[in-house]
């Protein structure tokens, strides 16, 4: 079954007061005149009818919504906003249609690859189908006591605590299914290309792609409570801290090694340049001997961490 639009009877709630203002007036002066029996019972049934249609009264801000239950029986949910009169019978369950924010801290995961992680989570969430949320989950155990409230509270007050009550639920249903989303989703990539190819997609480089899979994810386990998730993002990722040094140490050397091939990558060029700007120039006429010692002089300069010391050579290299 799913959620649809309650077609009971409605009034305006202001027509309504002023005919429960008349109906209070004539119990009043039916109870002043009690001396005739039958004004006496009229007035009593007034108070009782006044007493009653109390119960009906609606109030709807913008992005809430009353589910309404005749004697267990789902009767439909209504939504327009304003101050209305419905059947005083009914139960009017009040739902919050508005869009709500959930942090969810850090948790330990493995990624693909078995390597210990660290992932938060941030989504946003709302309500798309009040019947799912009120009537397949059990929902409604929080908002059963109302004891917090106070014995003196009015109607409103126990009505806003119930509906805080069942809005918590919620988000504790959702926090839980956030938890479980986040760890199928982050076990299926690594955490970046070091255990795998450099096209590959991983949680570090995914980006959007991964987002949208959990945004996917969190729709598909939270679809069972009407729970819509308007936008999922990771917003915490790093190695868990029992191995973080070590990872860190390994990103180091990766980059040393990556910075050490453009080095000698650039050196190899410069001294290619070089040998062929002398041969073109005819600067110098060098055999293979002393080409190889020039090329390994200059890729000595050009690949060393510090500054080279130069050598002045008075005779030869055969000397």
């Amino acid at each position: 079954m799913k959620e649809f639009q309650f077609k009971g009877f409605v009034m305006n709630g202001f027509v309504m007061l002023f005919l429960h203002l008349i109906v209070l007036t004539a119990a009043i002066v039916a109870c002043f005149l009690s001396q005739m029996l039958g004004l006496a019972v009229l007035g009593l049934f007034l108070a009782l009818v006044w007493f009653v249609f109390c119960a009906g009264y609606v109030k709807l801000e913008p992005n809430e919504a009353r589910v309404m239950v005749f004697f267990g029986k789902y009767r439909g949910t209504f939504t327009e906003t304003g101050y209305f009169w419905v059947n005083p019978l009914l139960t009017k369950k009040k739902l919050s249609l508005r869009a709500r924010n959930l942090d969810v801290e850090p948790i330990k995961v493995n990624d693909k690859v078995g390597n210990p992680i660290m992932v938060g989570l941030v989504l946003v969430w709302k309500l798309k189908d009040t019947y799912k949320a009120m009537f397949e989950i059990d929902s409604q155990t929080m908002a059963g006591s109302v004891a917090a409230v106070g014995s003196n509270a009015s109607a409103a007050a126990i009505a806003a605590s119930r509906m805080a009550s069942v809005m918590n639920a919620l988000e504790h249903f959702v926090k839980i299914q956030s938890d479980a989303a986040l760890r199928q989703v982050a076990a299926g990539y690594n955490y970046d290309n070091n255990e795998g190819g450099q096209d590959e997609i991983t949680l570090r480089s995914g980006g959007e792609e991964v987002n949208d899979i959990l945004e996917k994810t969190l729709n598909e386990r939270l679809d069972m409570a009407g729970i819509e998730v308007v936008e999922a993002r990771i917003n915490y990722l790093a190695y868990a801290p029992e191995i973080a040094a070590v990872m860190l140490r390994r990103q180091q050397a990766a980059a040393v090694i990556s910075a050490r091939e453009k080095i000698v990558e650039g050196a190899v060029s410069m001294v290619k340049m070089a040998l062929d700007k002398l041969k073109d120039d005819n600067v110098v006429e060098l055999d293979e001997e002393r080409k190889a010692a020039m090329v390994s002089n200059l890729l000595v300069v050009l690949c060393g961490d510090e500054s080279a010391q130069p050598v002045v050579n008075t005779g030869t290299i055969y000397q």
